[in-house]
């Protein structure tokens, strides 16, 4: 190992008493954070409108500053895109991350300060690495490369000073001089826009290199590590990066998935760390070796609100007040100037302390036709059960209801393409539909002697149909995805024909 690499691994090892120090108390770090936010914007614009000034505590907060959607809060945003400064942060904001989300052609500009990158995506980032050197001090990590997927979208001006790409190009474009020594592929190669051209690139870009981490979206690490395979003429990627020991994942649930990858990577020492990262912020990451839980990181710039589900209640409570298991509607403050913003995401708290918590979906995806109520979450733990006791790997999938007419009972109905197909379809669904009873007692109670709701129906896509439907909406690469559940039928209608 290089003087260098050492150096830099002790450094990144000795940050994790901080990382504890501030989840032994995450209520006292939390409040601190609030009002030093509040300080710092309270001569902006938004600041003088709702007088931040005044205000010392959360209750003072909650009472005074709306919540608001990205619809909301789009004036202010607009605002800074045109180069207006002190607006909701002070200063003037360089950076945009452009996000779709999902399949919405309307596009998002999201604020990305520059006290975000430093105190937010790149602290989260160094304490990941931290942990993870932490939890296996072995690690080779930092004697080879770290290969980034991501940045579908290349840098743009926005105007002459400002700029905007994906999340992940903005971060490739602002990471500090050191991290660069051990990424690759090179910043040209990052940052293409066209992804089948891009995967080939990478791939003989790295095909002689010692990768030993890689950062991605499991659908596209696939694409690239068979790619690989087929450029080396192996079906071993071990025999291409041997040092491969760990793939730092996010954006989708890696549950469907990890069958795929331990066939790709057949190596019992390779670890799979995921991560909650997104254009507002870096939120969460996986901290411990045996489990799926993800680390609520509570002092990295951004202040946590949530909204019950279930009730659908507008009562909006601060850490303070979460319980585990309930379906919680994230709402953030951050060190970019969002108040009060709802991130569209939700989450439920695994543990109070110190708060960890698991992505249950989006407020807007999950099947709710018939009062069952489904979330992602029951969706990709029934997927992965049932695809584990057929032997088979699921590469993609979307759902929907399908809607009561005439005699007919309602139903679901499930688009599923897969990597390896189950050698009985209908038993596949059967063990689908028993987890998904399992996994929430309000479609169990629903799909009752079939009194409410019928057994689902699958149909199995032709390979390629996910990422063609997306190539034609030129929505093709990095965190663009079909949503998993939809509560109406857009998605199965435009979908159902290409099959």
């Amino acid at each position: 190992m290089s003087l260098v690499s050492k150096i830099i691994g002790f450094q990144l090892k000795r940050r994790i008493s901080k990382l504890n120090n501030a989840c032994a108390d995450p209520l006292n770090s939390q409040n601190t954070l609030l009002i030093n936010l509040l300080k710092s914007a309270k001569n902006t614009l938004y600041g003088k409108k709702y007088k931040f000034k005044e205000i010392d505590n959360y209750r003072a907060f909650g009472s005074r500053v709306p919540p608001v959607s990205y619809e909301d809060f789009f004036p202010i945003i607009s605002l800074i895109l045109k180069g207006k400064q002190n607006v909701s942060w002070p200063g003037k904001i360089k950076w945009f991350a452009k996000s779709s989300g999902t399949t919405n052609d309307k596009s998002k500009f999201i604020p990305v300060s520059y006290e975000a990158l430093r105190d937010g995506h790149f602290k989260a980032g160094k304490d990941l690495l931290s942990v993870h050197l932490n939890n296996y001090p072995n690690s080779k990590i930092f004697e080879g490369k770290s290969l980034a997927i991501g940045g579908s979208r290349q840098i743009s001006p926005l105007n002459d000073s400002s700029f905007t790409g994906d999340i992940s190009a903005v971060l490739l474009k602002n990471l500090p001089f050191w991290a660069h020594k051990f990424r690759t592929p090179s910043l040209e190669i990052a940052l293409m826009s066209e992804w089948e051209e891009k995967i080939k690139k990478m791939a003989i870009y790295t095909s002689k290199q010692d990768i030993t981490s890689i950062t991605g979206v499991p659908t596209w690490t696939v694409v690239l590590i068979k790619k690989m395979l087929e450029l080396s003429n192996s079906n071993d990627i071990l025999n291409v990066w041997p040092n491969l020991e760990l793939f730092i994942h996010g954006a989708v649930s890696f549950k469907p998935y990890r069958g795929l990858f331990e066939s790709l990577i057949p190596s019992k020492g390779m670890k799979y760390l995921e991560t909650y990262n997104a254009s507002e912020g870096f939120f969460a990451f996986q901290d411990q070796k045996n489990s799926d839980e993800m680390l609520l990181l509570i002092n990295h710039g951004v202040y946590y609100e949530l909204q019950e589900i279930r009730s659908n209640s507008d009562k909006i409570v601060s850490l303070e007040q979460a319980q585990i298991g309930i379906n919680y509607a994230l709402i953030i403050s951050t060190n970019s100037g969002l108040w009060r913003y709802k991130i569209g995401d939700t989450i439920m708290f695994t543990s109070l302390n110190p708060y960890r918590i698991r992505i249950s979906g989006r407020t807007k995806h999950f099947i709710n036709a018939f009062g069952e109520e489904l979330i992602v979450e029951n969706a990709e733990v029934a997927i992965e059960k049932a695809s584990h006791l057929t032997n088979s790997m699921v590469y993609n999938f979307t759902a929907g209801p399908k809607y009561i007419s005439g005699t007919s009972k309602g139903y679901h109905e499930w688009i599923i393409e897969f990597n390896v197909p189950p050698k009985n379809l209908s038993e596949f669904n059967k063990l689908l539909d028993q987890f998904l009873k399992e996994q929430n007692s309000d479609y169990e109670a629903k799909r009752y002697k079939n009194i409410a709701l019928g057994l689902p129906i699958i149909y199995s896509a032709n390979k390629g149909t996910f990422d063609n439907w997306l190539r034609k909406k030129k929505k093709l690469g990095g965190q663009n995805k079909i949503p998993r559940l939809s509560n109406n039928r857009d998605y199965l209608d435009e979908l159902l024909p290409t099959i």
